[in-house]
Protein backbone atom coordinates (compact mmCIF):
# COMPACT_ATOMS: atom_id res chain seq x y z
CA UNK A 1 0.00 0.00 0.00
CA UNK A 2 1.34 3.68 -0.86
CA UNK A 3 1.84 6.25 1.83
CA UNK A 4 -0.63 8.16 -0.13
CA UNK A 5 -3.38 5.30 0.66
CA UNK A 6 -1.82 4.85 4.18
CA UNK A 7 -2.98 7.90 4.59
CA UNK A 8 -6.16 8.13 3.19
CA UNK A 9 -7.15 5.16 5.39
CA UNK A 10 -6.15 6.47 8.34
CA UNK A 11 -8.44 9.65 7.85
CA UNK A 12 -11.23 7.42 6.83
CA UNK A 13 -10.64 5.78 10.50
CA UNK A 14 -10.98 9.03 11.96
CA UNK A 15 -14.16 10.15 10.15
CA UNK A 16 -16.19 6.86 11.14
CA UNK A 17 -14.49 7.05 14.75
CA UNK A 18 -16.03 10.83 14.27
CA UNK A 19 -19.03 8.96 14.05
CA UNK A 20 -18.97 6.79 17.15
CA UNK A 21 -17.81 3.42 15.00
CA UNK A 22 -14.89 1.84 15.51
CA UNK A 23 -12.58 0.19 12.55
CA UNK A 24 -13.45 -3.26 13.69
CA UNK A 25 -17.20 -2.25 13.13
CA UNK A 26 -17.25 -0.96 9.63
CA UNK A 27 -14.04 -2.01 7.76
CA UNK A 28 -13.44 -5.04 6.25
CA UNK A 29 -9.58 -5.13 5.59
CA UNK A 30 -9.94 -8.21 3.26
CA UNK A 31 -11.95 -6.08 0.63
CA UNK A 32 -10.71 -2.69 1.36
CA UNK A 33 -13.96 -1.36 2.33
CA UNK A 34 -15.59 0.02 4.99
CA UNK A 35 -19.65 0.27 5.18
CA UNK A 36 -21.71 1.72 7.96
CA UNK A 37 -25.66 3.19 7.32
CA UNK A 38 -26.52 6.61 7.84
CA UNK A 39 -30.52 6.83 8.25
CA UNK A 40 -31.98 4.95 5.46
CA UNK A 41 -28.66 4.74 3.20
CA UNK A 42 -25.83 2.13 3.08
CA UNK A 43 -22.74 3.90 2.49
CA UNK A 44 -19.60 1.71 0.92
CA UNK A 45 -16.22 3.70 0.51
CA UNK A 46 -13.04 2.05 -0.97
CA UNK A 47 -9.47 3.28 -2.36
CA UNK A 48 -9.24 1.99 -6.11
CA UNK A 49 -6.32 1.70 -7.85
CA UNK A 50 -6.54 2.38 -11.49
CA UNK A 51 -3.35 1.87 -13.90
CA UNK A 52 -3.49 2.80 -17.18
CA UNK A 53 -1.49 1.82 -20.02
CA UNK A 54 1.79 4.06 -19.38
CA UNK A 55 2.45 2.14 -16.47
CA UNK A 56 1.11 4.88 -13.84
CA UNK A 57 -1.27 4.35 -11.42
CA UNK A 58 -3.64 6.42 -9.48
CA UNK A 59 -5.72 5.74 -6.58
CA UNK A 60 -9.22 7.26 -6.00
CA UNK A 61 -11.35 7.94 -3.44
CA UNK A 62 -14.89 5.89 -3.99
CA UNK A 63 -17.84 6.30 -2.39
CA UNK A 64 -21.22 4.72 -3.18
CA UNK A 65 -24.70 3.88 -1.75
CA UNK A 66 -27.42 2.10 -3.28
CA UNK A 67 -30.68 4.29 -3.95
CA UNK A 68 -33.58 2.05 -5.05
CA UNK A 69 -33.83 -0.66 -7.85
CA UNK A 70 -34.80 0.91 -11.51
CA UNK A 71 -38.55 0.94 -11.78
CA UNK A 72 -39.93 -1.30 -14.45
CA UNK A 73 -42.44 1.31 -15.21
CA UNK A 74 -41.84 4.94 -16.62
CA UNK A 75 -38.60 4.25 -17.17
CA UNK A 76 -38.24 7.74 -19.79
CA UNK A 77 -39.32 9.95 -16.94
CA UNK A 78 -37.10 7.89 -14.25
CA UNK A 79 -34.07 8.94 -16.22
CA UNK A 80 -34.84 12.33 -16.88
CA UNK A 81 -35.63 12.81 -13.56
CA UNK A 82 -32.08 11.12 -12.01
CA UNK A 83 -30.33 13.38 -14.79
CA UNK A 84 -32.36 16.13 -13.47
CA UNK A 85 -31.16 15.31 -9.78
CA UNK A 86 -27.62 14.78 -11.21
CA UNK A 87 -27.61 18.52 -12.53
CA UNK A 88 -29.19 20.22 -9.43
CA UNK A 89 -27.43 17.41 -6.41
CA UNK A 90 -23.91 19.04 -6.07
CA UNK A 91 -21.13 16.82 -5.10
CA UNK A 92 -22.32 13.56 -6.04
CA UNK A 93 -23.41 11.56 -9.14
CA UNK A 94 -26.13 8.97 -9.99
CA UNK A 95 -24.69 6.17 -11.45
CA UNK A 96 -25.56 2.44 -12.31
CA UNK A 97 -23.22 -0.44 -12.08
CA UNK A 98 -22.51 -2.71 -15.17
CA UNK A 99 -24.80 -5.67 -14.46
CA UNK A 100 -26.93 -3.92 -12.02
CA UNK A 101 -30.43 -2.99 -11.54
CA UNK A 102 -29.81 -0.52 -8.94
CA UNK A 103 -29.23 3.26 -8.54
CA UNK A 104 -26.50 4.70 -6.47
CA UNK A 105 -25.75 7.63 -5.52
CA UNK A 106 -21.78 8.05 -5.87
CA UNK A 107 -18.63 10.18 -5.41
CA UNK A 108 -15.36 10.30 -6.31
CA UNK A 109 -11.89 11.74 -6.39
CA UNK A 110 -8.64 11.67 -6.79
CA UNK A 111 -6.79 10.73 -3.60
CA UNK A 112 -3.67 12.99 -4.28
CA UNK A 113 -3.40 16.06 -2.06
CA UNK A 114 -6.72 15.72 -0.32
CA UNK A 115 -6.57 16.49 3.33
CA UNK A 116 -9.03 15.60 6.51
CA UNK A 117 -11.20 18.18 5.70
CA UNK A 118 -11.95 17.38 2.12
CA UNK A 119 -12.36 13.68 2.96
CA UNK A 120 -15.13 14.37 5.60
CA UNK A 121 -16.65 16.88 3.80
CA UNK A 122 -16.66 14.92 0.62
CA UNK A 123 -18.06 11.62 2.39
CA UNK A 124 -20.24 13.65 4.83
CA UNK A 125 -22.14 14.87 1.45
CA UNK A 126 -22.77 11.62 -0.40
CA UNK A 127 -24.48 10.12 3.30
CA UNK A 128 -26.45 13.08 3.04
CA UNK A 129 -27.70 13.10 -0.62
CA UNK A 130 -27.88 9.38 -0.31
CA UNK A 131 -29.65 9.68 3.17
CA UNK A 132 -32.47 12.02 1.27
CA UNK A 133 -32.46 10.66 -2.10
CA UNK A 134 -33.23 7.03 -1.54
CA UNK A 135 -36.63 8.02 0.50
CA UNK A 136 -37.42 10.82 -2.59
CA UNK A 137 -37.09 8.30 -4.84
CA UNK A 138 -38.77 5.28 -3.61
CA UNK A 139 -41.54 7.35 -2.68
CA UNK A 140 -41.35 8.90 -6.20
CA UNK A 141 -40.85 5.69 -8.17
CA UNK A 142 -42.67 3.20 -6.08
CA UNK A 143 -41.98 -0.57 -6.79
Amino acid sequence: MTDQKKEVTEMLHKYIESLGLTREQIYNEAKMVWHWTRGSANIQVYIESIAFANGNTRDYLRIFSPLLEIPSQNQIGFYRHLLELNDKNLGMKLTIMPNSNWIYATYERDIRGIDYDELATCVYDLEYWADKLDDELKSKFPA
